[in-house]
């Protein structure tokens, strides 16, 4: 984070952006008040419905898309049309000068949490809003969807198949979070090739199709060509007509050795009883079985008895699984250190910069999340024996710090943070947040 190979992959990225921000900073500049010291938050006022945590996703692709924040040629000539010469020839020579911290990638948020603290002058931090925004709110969703999925799953397989389903931009950041999130591998060879994503894929039913003849269908001759394509570990799709003449065919095609048989539709639950006692009764006890068929952590969780080997999980995915977006803002908290908030009726926000920590009991278990003023000398006490803090440095003079957590790193990170979260905020029953949030004032 950011990783070498989408570094290297980076396109320009100053026209992701509102028109707002830019002619917010031609008045600043004309009126003398850009270069104010400002600070900048982005939070999340409250977590979707049902929801008992959030997982911050973005980091390392912000990172990245903050390097390709540049105005070139053709950039330039966009903004000429509506920005005076001036305005445009300042922002021929911008780059990014100021600080930013931020939750760790792969770390839980709460409503209020503090994520990322982007310090600077009005002008260059009011630049960032959307790209931050549209960043961290489409991956924090998918992460936080995923994350639910990893543990109704059980520690079983999960791929991310989602790209048909998306934008196909969206579909690569989606299997990144998704990988972040404990997913094992991806469809979309975008994602394998951009951040190292192990790649999972076989056959659809088209390929099934394509084998009918005049003579009728020709399920048998489909399963061999990719046997022999593909090696007997593949994973036959097993319901483009009759799943238990597809079970049969898939076998003898294969033998008892088959990596794997494919259900994409039906009664889930049933069929997985149904293919696991015909494949044992056929000799195939080491065939594995996947579903998938518009799954969510719901439904993943309800074929938890079932004998499930792995899940393909695409559309409820990719779309945040009801919650296609996290609900991040971005706003500014603090002028020339002075604390500055917005008062309207429930989109109100907390003035003046922060840092967090977050308690947990000498088992590790997290006990409470404490958001308190930037400037504070000591650490507000809190409930249990240790303390974490949050916020780690990202960038510094414009530049992302060395030896920032790889995609990898983060994985693991987030995979450890889950066992500390209280049981009860891991359920997927609608409830409290899964560890509240206590914010500390001036005193």
């Amino acid at each position: 984070m950011p990783d070498a190979i989408s570094r290297a992959t980076t396109a320009g990225t100053a026209l992701f952006t509102d028109m707002y921000e830019l002619t917010m900073l031609e008045a600043a500049l004309a009126d003398g008040s850009g270069d104010r010291p400002c600070v900048f938050e982005l939070f999340a006022r409250r977590l979707p419905a049902g929801r008992r945590y959030g997982v911050v996703a973005g980091t390392g692709r912000l990172l990245d898309a903050l390097e390709g924040f540049r105005f070139g040629d053709a950039e330039l000539e966009l903004v000429s049309r509506f920005l005076k010469p001036s305005t445009v020839e300042w922002l021929r020579d911008f780059r990014f000068s100021g600080d930013i911290d931020g939750y760790r990638e792969g770390d839980f948020y709460f409503p209020g949490s503090p994520i990322l603290s982007v310090s600077g002058t009005f002008t260059e931090c009011v630049l960032l809003e959307t790209l931050a925004l549209s960043i961290f709110n489409h991956d924090s969703a998918v992460a936080s969807a995923a994350a639910r999925m990893v543990g109704a799953a059980a520690g079983r397989t999960l791929i991310e198949m989602g790209s048909r389903r998306t934008h196909e931009e969206a579909a690569v950041a989606a299997a990144r979070a998704a990988y972040l999130a404990g997913f094992d591998s991806t469809s979309n060879l975008e994602a394998a090739r951009r951040y190292g994503i192990p790649a999972a894929g076989t056959a659809a039913h088209a390929f099934t199709l394509l084998h009918t003849t005049t003579e009728g269908r020709d399920e048998a001759s489909a399963f061999r060509s990719q046997v022999e394509s593909l090696g007997v570990d593949t994973t036959l799709l097993v319901d483009t007509y009759d799943i238990t003449e597809g079970v049969n065919t898939a076998i003898a095609v294969a033998g008892p050795e088959l990596g794997g048989v494919r259900i994409d539709s039906g009664d889930l639950g049933v069929l997985a009883r149904q293919v696991r006692a015909q494949l044992d009764s056929l000799g195939a006890t080491r065939t594995k079985i996947v579903m998938s068929g518009d799954l969510d952590e719901y439904g993943i969780a309800g074929l938890r008895a079932e004998p499930v080997d792995a899940y393909g999980v695409g559309t409820s995915l990719v779309t945040g699984s009801g919650a296609p977006t996290a609900g991040m803002v971005y706003k500014l908290v603090e002028v020339d250190g002075i604390p500055v908030e917005k008062r309207s009726a429930a989109k109100e926000s907390r003035g003046g910069a922060k840092r967090a920590v977050r308690y947990a009991r000498r088992t590790g278990t997290l006990v409470e999340e404490v958001v308190y003023p930037a400037h504070f000398e000591q650490v507000p006490a809190g409930e249990g024996t240790q303390v974490h803090h949050l916020m780690v440095p990202l960038v510094r003079s414009g530049d992302p710090v060395d030896d920032l957590p790889t995609l990898e790193e983060s994985r693991e990170f987030l995979r450890e943070g889950l066992v500390r979260l209280p049981w009860e905020g891991l359920t997927l029953s609608a409830g409290d947040p899964a560890i509240p949030t206590r914010f500390v004032r001036e005193e």
